[in-house]
């Protein structure tokens, strides 16, 4: 037997509200949210992630930069890279801190 697991995320770097400091998480995307992000556009690009991020990240002031990874509906991966390289050294720094 033979399981397809098909799993969509978007990894946000931006400045939480307390304290104001840069963090990092990232959002697990289920069907519902794809959905919800999707409603009413035809194709899922940057702008459409960058708008669900602004009702959906409450978490942070501000979003500095993002990536996404969206398994779509027709079975299409939409995949989003970060804006600036910096900011995917920024995400791993603050999910998996050194232990110096």
């Amino acid at each position: 037997m033979k399981y397809i697991i098909k799993k969509s995320y978007v990894d946000v770097v931006g400045v939480i509200w307390m304290p104001p400091i840069t963090a990092a998480t990232r959002y697990d995307l289920n069907d519902y949210h794809i959905r919800n992000m999707m409603e009413g556009e035809e194709s899922c690009t940057r702008e459409v992630v960058e708008q669900w991020l602004a009702t959906n990240s409450g978490d942070f002031q501000s979003i500095t930069d993002f990536s996404a990874s969206i398994e779509m509906e027709d079975n299409s991966t939409v995949n989003i890279p970060w804006n600036n390289e910096e900011s995917e050294c920024t995400f791993l720094d603050c999910m998996f801190p050194s232990e110096d």
